[in-house]
């Protein structure tokens, strides 16, 4: 999924005429901590609710002060997982979007970028979860994907959690069997060590009720 396929015309940018206070009302109406400021097509920055508050004269046009925006953006044809880099490197709540022209086209809110990122990951698709704890150097994942799909179920998604301090990683896979015996039985014969598991009467209720009230917290 690409940046442009999550722009959301929800979040309005700026203009430099537009006031502190007309900022902040946009901010807390919208629940982000940022804004694009926006002139015509070209993206000046984002201004953050800390910079408002430190203005002398709120109530004047942004245009009137000495900002020192950032300017972090995605161009349209990156990858979902650079948007999620970028929010989580910046702290963002809001990213926005240019094209390969340096217009700005839109920008992604919170809501829309998780929403997309749990379908691209079959967060809430039916299945099984399986968590294998291995040695970098025996990481294969044709071995795996091959050991998964000898059982006739196919792998939905998968992710890998390094630990800085080890040589050992953590792989979280996703099937699309919610009875998944037969696969961690092979798992063993493969000496492969399982450190957790999770079946779809398990999981799936509590993991849709915790996303939803994620949702609506973003929402408040």
């Amino acid at each position: 999924m690409l940046a442009k396929d999550l722009i959301s015309d929800t979040i309005p940018p700026l203009k430099t005429s537009d006031s502190g206070l007309k900022a902040l009302h946009w901010m807390d109406e919208f629940r982000v901590a940022h804004l694009p400021i926006v002139n015509n097509s070209e993206f000046l920055g984002l201004i953050t609710d800390t910079d408002i508050l430190d203005l002398n004269s709120p109530e004047e046009a942004l245009g009137n002060h000495p900002l020192s925006l950032i300017r972090p953006f995605v161009y349209e044809s990156e990858h979902i997982y650079e948007v999620l880099k970028l929010v989580a490197r910046l702290h963002l709540t809001m990213v926005p979007v240019l094209d390969a022209d340096n217009n700005y086209l839109g920008n992604i809110g919170l809501r829309s970028l998780i929403e997309s990122f749990a379908e691209t990951a079959s967060v809430m698709s039916p299945g099984g979860i399986i968590v294998l704890e291995l040695n970098q150097i025996d990481y294969s994942l044709s071995q795996i994907a091959r050991i998964v799909e000898e059982n006739d179920t196919k792998i939905m998604s998968l992710a890998m959690n390094n630990n800085p301090d080890s040589t050992q990683i953590e792989l979280t896979i996703k099937v699309n069997r919610e009875d998944i015996r037969a696969i961690l039985a092979s798992f063993a014969r493969y000496n492969y060590t399982v450190k957790a598991t999770f079946q779809q009467s398990e999981f799936s209720e509590d993991l849709r009720n915790r996303f939803d009230m994620f949702m609506n917290y973003i929402n408040m």
